[in-house]
């Protein structure tokens, strides 16, 4: 049987994410390749660094599919004399093609949150924010967990299910509050804290949040709890992990899945494991 000729491949790609789902500001798709060539080898990343490229270029890559976007904003060129006119320059002359699943496969089922939801061990879940032509589809899960916990045994468990990073875990609120239900967003997800406040989920994990969003987020779950609130504060607790951890379980769903639409086992798939996370280092606070 003969390989898979790549629009082909685009093809099973926007069957599992829909470019239509993308957000609208979103750049998704295929970036750069030739949708006559085929396919025999397609690596997934997080991020179109040049680390990433170097990977797929060195394996023999026929197709690299990264979460996200090379180009988010409009360009007018894509000369080799800027960084990421480089990348398509260094993966066209290597017979590389790159592709994009952002937003929609943050909304598809087994896409990024489904991943995420799976390693944290949310079950009975739904989407946080479902979209309206499809219920299945949507920002976030949100659910109970599979057993009942404590914040710092969850906060623990993400640490060992996720790539370590220099940042880590960063939790807000008492180790020991009991928690049975939880909402995770991956990426950057302080945008979601009303949806995650409506949903009524005991612990939220995500990625990138900010100082004042999760500072008001939390105040304000204490003050409406009133003369109620427990010790450890009010709900949602916090999660937080590096963006790129966040979203890198989805990598193994989506090669799977291709190879799956593909059948037939012309085509190779393989999952980047380099640490895209932007940060290298963390020092310890020690100062007063």
């Amino acid at each position: 049987m003969s390989a898979p000729t790549l629009a082909d491949v685009v093809t099973a790609l926007e069957d599992l994410y829909p470019p239509s789902t993308a957000e609208g500001w979103d750049a998704v798709g295929l970036v750069a390749g030739d949708p006559q060539r085929q396919v025999r080898k397609v690596m997934f990343a997080v991020d179109p660094v040049s680390a990433v490229v170097d990977e797929a270029i060195e394996w023999g890559a026929d197709l690299l599919v990264t979460h996200h976007p090379l180009f988010l904003k409009p360009v007018t060129s894509v000369a080799a004399t800027t960084f990421k006119g480089a990348v398509v320059h260094r993966l066209l002359a290597a017979g590389c093609a790159l592709h994009v699943a952002h937003t929609n496969a943050d909304s598809a089922p087994r896409g990024v949150a489904d991943a995420l939801a799976d390693l944290v061990g949310i079950t009975d879940r739904r989407p946080l924010v479902a979209r309206d032509d499809d219920g299945e589809r949507g920002i976030g899960r949100v659910g109970s967990l599979e057993a009942p916990t404590t914040l710092g045994e969850l906060a623990r468990r993400v640490a060992d299910v996720l790539p370590a990073t220099a940042q880590g875990v960063r939790v807000a609120g008492d180790l020991d509050a009991a928690v049975t239900t939880a909402a995770v967003v991956g990426g950057s997800g302080d945008s979601l804290f009303d949806a995650v406040r409506a949903a009524a989920v005991d612990v939220y994990v995500t990625a990138d949040l900010r100082h004042h969003p999760a500072s008001e987020l939390r105040e304000r779950a204490a003050f409406e709890a009133g003369q109620d609130v427990p010790p450890e504060g009010g709900r949602p607790f916090l999660v937080d992990v590096a963006h790129f951890a966040s979203e890198w379980p989805w990598l193994a769903y989506a090669a799977a899945d291709l190879a799956d639409r593909l059948g037939g086992g012309t085509v190779t798939t393989r999952v980047s494991t380099l640490v895209t996370d932007p940060w290298t280092t963390r020092v310890a606070s020690t100062g007063r």
